[in-house]
């Protein structure tokens, strides 16, 4: 398991367009993708799941990844908020 805290920083936060861009790239991956934010824990792969967590800009999340290639994904999901989600 690896796991990251990083922050939300798009304008609108995880609104429906970054959230499918969010979950597009979790499901590239064999590996559990999910986020914890507060005391919430989100299956990144579900849009519904992210949009349910609504997660704004200036929010911190921890990205956490478990499986067979946890280090790929982690990384490409740390990418893609920090090039932000497509905004």
């Amino acid at each position: 398991m690896v796991s990251k805290k990083v922050v939300i920083n798009n304008p609108t936060g995880l609104h429906l367009r970054p959230a499918g861009i969010f979950c597009n790239t979790a499901v590239q991956f064999d590996s559990k993708v999910t986020f914890q934010h507060d005391t919430t824990t989100s299956n990144a792969k579900s849009v519904l799941s992210v949009l349910g967590a609504c997660i704004k800009k200036g929010d911190e999340i921890e990205l956490i990844c478990e499986g067979p290639d946890e280090e790929e994904a982690l990384a490409a999901m740390v990418k893609a908020i920090e090039d932000g989600l497509g905004e």
